[in-house]
């Protein structure tokens, strides 16, 4: 699972990064975090899919949206049985509790 948590977050840390940095012009002297590579990118996705290219990052950051969900269901799902337990014993505790409170609020 750490694998495959971590093959899912290098891509998007990467992403994000370059997105990030490309967008606001903060190259450190690389070419590929300048504006004009951003732009350029986005221009060679969008001509290849054939949609403006302003069009794809809020397209892009739903797919990771998505993809994040995934992940969670995916890592919810392989750890139901510790979490149906963690639920139930929350669930006795606070009915514990409440038997607790009407017991010492009787006259």
């Amino acid at each position: 699972m750490k694998w495959f948590l971590s093959l899912w977050a290098m891509p998007v840390a990467l992403l994000g990064g370059w997105y990030g940095l490309s967008y606001y012009d903060m190259s450190f002297g690389f070419f590929m975090l300048t504006r004009d590579a951003h732009d350029l990118v986005f221009q060679i996705y969008g001509h290849i899919l054939g949609i403006p290219p302003e069009d794809l990052p809020p397209l892009v950051a739903r797919a990771i949206v998505f993809d994040s969900f995934l992940v969670l269901a995916l890592m919810a799902f392989r750890r139901r049985r510790r979490i149906a337990a963690w639920w139930q014993a929350r669930r006795q505790a606070s009915e514990a509790l409440a038997s607790d409170e009407s017991l010492s609020s009787a006259p």
